[in-house]
């Protein structure tokens, strides 16, 4: 391997915006995510939406649904 060309690697803790951290390796010191293994949909089994933007309303209004 070539000296000086690949970014460093850190030990880095990520965290979802469920509460859940994990610590694992990236070139990031930390990571910050929104949906992690213990929250995703498939995961779990349970339904649930993951609005981004308000794109369900804006959908919902576009086509005149309640």
């Amino acid at each position: 391997m070539k000296e000086n060309i690949h970014p460093r690697y850190y030990r880095t803790v990520v965290t979802c915006a469920c509460g859940e951290s994990f610590e694992t390796g990236s070139t990031k010191e930390n990571l910050r995510v929104e949906i992690c293994s213990k929250c995703h949909p498939f995961f779990t089994g349970k339904q649930k939406f993951v609005d981004t933007g308000g794109r369900v309303e804006r959908f919902k209004r576009k086509y005149g649904m309640k």
